[in-house]
């Protein structure tokens, strides 16, 4: 199937990218970014990105590698103001026009 138009890419096109990128180098993190430069091409209108992904989940070979698994949880738990001061935007803290 089609799925980029401009650069005429078909979705074997992009699990063929991706089974390659993960037989190089099983650690590797997948983005669209990293197949059009591993197709030699480029994303033209980015009118295709919601469905170029799309093919992306569907493949098997997109897993996250296991040691880089819970690394956004891990940041993210604990303080919610990430150090910041409560009221650090301009409509929190009351200020008058």
């Amino acid at each position: 199937m089609m799925i980029c138009h401009c650069m005429a890419i078909t979705d074997g096109d992009i699990h063929r990218a991706m089974d390659w990128m993960r037989a190089s180098d099983p650690d590797t993190l997948i983005t669209p970014g990293k197949i059009y430069r591993a197709l030699g091409k480029r994303a033209d209108c980015g009118g295709c990105l919601p469905l170029f992904v799309d093919t992306m989940r569907k493949a098997d070979s997109l897993g996250i590698p296991m040691q880089l698994r819970g690394l956004r949880r891990a940041t993210t738990q604990g303080d919610a103001y990430e150090g910041r001061r409560q009221g650090n935007r301009l409509s929190q803290s009351g200020a008058q026009e």
